[in-house]
């Protein structure tokens, strides 16, 4: 409940097409869309898009949520984003990131060092049958302010 209210408020894009943060932890960070009516394309599977926005929020939930854990004076954006579609996106697609140490240790070097840490960030989507949907590689930015 808590995440769905945090999506609604902060992210409502993402909740209205219906991403889902399944699971978060230091390591590893789930989360899903299923296809519906509101998140389709004309050729009746999940809209690139709202596929982008599910695999951004596995990438950055545990950046956001280390940051905000540990009260760090840090900033984050999302600077780039690479992503290769191998399958029609339909059903439960899950995204899992699982670089959570990466993202920790490029968040600690921005607050050691006063400069701005970038990070290549890896996630995969999956389909109900555990086939590859698509990939995504994000590109974070932190600074300290």
């Amino acid at each position: 409940m808590k995440m769905s209210l945090f999506l609604f408020y902060k992210i409502s894009a993402a909740w209205w097409s219906g991403v889902k943060v399944v699971s978060v932890n230091e390591e590893t960070a789930i989360t899903k869309i299923r296809y519906s009516w509101f998140n389709q394309n004309p050729f009746r599977s999940v809209y690139f898009a709202c596929l982008a926005m599910t695999a951004e929020l596995s990438t950055g939930i545990m950046a956001f949520t280390y940051i905000r854990k540990n009260k760090l004076p840090v900033s984050m954006l999302l600077t780039g984003m690479q992503a290769s579609f191998v399958k029609k996106a339909t059903g439960r697609i899950q995204f899992k990131c699982d670089q959570g140490a990466e993202i920790t240790a490029a968040i600690d070097k921005c607050i050691a060092t006063k400069e701005s840490v970038t990070v290549n960030v890896h996630s995969q989507g999956s389909n109900e049958a555990g086939e590859k949907v698509a990939d995504f590689t994000l590109i974070w930015s932190y600074k300290a302010r």
